[in-house]
């Protein structure tokens, strides 16, 4: 494999932040006999290599073959010098909703073809399941079965949990079974908060999502996850959405209203920084800037949320733009990405 980039510079690139769903999925809806899981219409005269996302009988998102077809993705991937994508479920099939078993089911489908994809371009995937959370000792079965028989590197799971932020006592068995696996975890934001208030402007993705990580992210540091698991590695989506923003105001609340903040973890939060990983998908030069100083040029690896709109459509062209040395851009674009992963370079040459 060639490792010559379109901007001129060899490097190997791993994108750590894609989503993948299978070109046809079964009507769960109508066996489970309620919910709104999505399943795919296909347009095969007008518009013969898309499909429309419907949740029931609502229309959700269109999405194009490269959503499902490896060849398109890595068509893509060849034109804009990504050697590697990380392949994890698009956030609107995490299921949590529905009742464990039937997620479970789910859950497998998904991961089945998932592992399909990776088997038949090993170099070029690499796999993070799903898991039904809303069930965390169903969770933990099919984690076992992702990283032990399916060859997964780890698992996407979304920001909450229903009810459950992600510093639930409920979710904690998950979070230990992980750091015990050595499963690598994603955390995507979905099923944003106030959407019912954000009705235009597609305020639930630009305002909601970055909430949402932040959420996930001080749920995780005051509920203690990160100083109970030690060796848990865990990434985060979309730069850590606005948790970097507002880390001087997290670390101040911690510091004048403990008895409020710190009821979990007497440990300030600014101490975390760099015990986790962030993806570049921030859009901005000087926010890149920013978040590498904050947690570390080895803890931002490159994510692009392709192939969807709202992420960066030219991967890597912010990291490869801005004035960075060539060791800093090397951790950006694959040396954070495989310390995460725990994988070595040798699986990609």
């Amino acid at each position: 494999m060639s490792f010559l980039q379109p901007h001129g510079s060899s490097k190997l690139t791993i994108d750590i932040h894609t989503h993948i769903m299978p070109e046809h999925l079964p009507r769960w809806a109508e066996k489970f006999g309620y919910g709104t899981f999505v399943h795919l219409k296909h347009h095969a005269d007008s518009c013969p290599r898309c499909a429309s996302m419907m949740q029931g009988d609502k229309f959700f998102r269109k999405v194009e073959e490269n959503c499902w077809e490896a060849d398109a993705r890595l068509n893509d991937c060849d034109q804009h010098g990504v050697h590697v994508q990380v392949l994890s479920t698009i956030p609107v099939l995490f299921h949590y909703w529905a009742k464990g078993q039937d997620a479970l089911e789910t859950s497998r489908y998904l991961n089945d073809h998932l592992a399909e994809t990776v088997a038949k371009n090993p170099k070029r995937f690499v796999g993070l399941g799903t898991v039904p959370l809303q069930d965390p000792q169903l969770a933990i079965q099919e984690m076992e079965r992702c990283m032990l028989e399916l060859g997964f590197a780890g698992i996407e799971i979304g920001s909450h949990v229903n009810d459950w932020n992600l510093s639930a006592p409920e979710l904690f068995p998950f979070f230990e079974a992980a750091e015990r696996l050595g499963a690598a975890l994603f955390v995507h934001p979905w099923d944003m908060m106030g959407k019912d208030k954000m009705q235009r402007y597609w305020l639930p993705w630009l305002v909601g999502m970055p909430a949402e990580s932040s959420l996930a992210i001080c749920s995780m540091i005051f509920g203690g996850v990160f100083e109970r698991l030690p060796r848990l590695r865990v990434a985060f989506a979309h730069g850590g959405g606005s948790f970097p923003a507002t880390i001087g105001r997290i670390e101040h609340g911690f510091n004048v209203r403990p008895d409020l903040v710190a009821i979990d973890n007497a440990v300030n939060p600014r101490d975390y920084l760099g015990r986790f990983w962030l993806d570049s998908l921030v859009h901005d030069p000087a926010m890149l800037q920013y978040i590498t100083e904050l947690v570390g040029f080895n803890r931002v690896a490159l994510g692009t949320d392709y192939p969807f709109p709202l992420g960066e459509l030219e991967p890597g062209q912010l990291i490869h733009s801005m004035p960075f040395s060539a060791e800093q851009k090397d951790w950006l674009l694959h040396g954070s990405a495989l310390e995460w992963l725990n994988l070595p370079i040798q699986k990609f040459l």
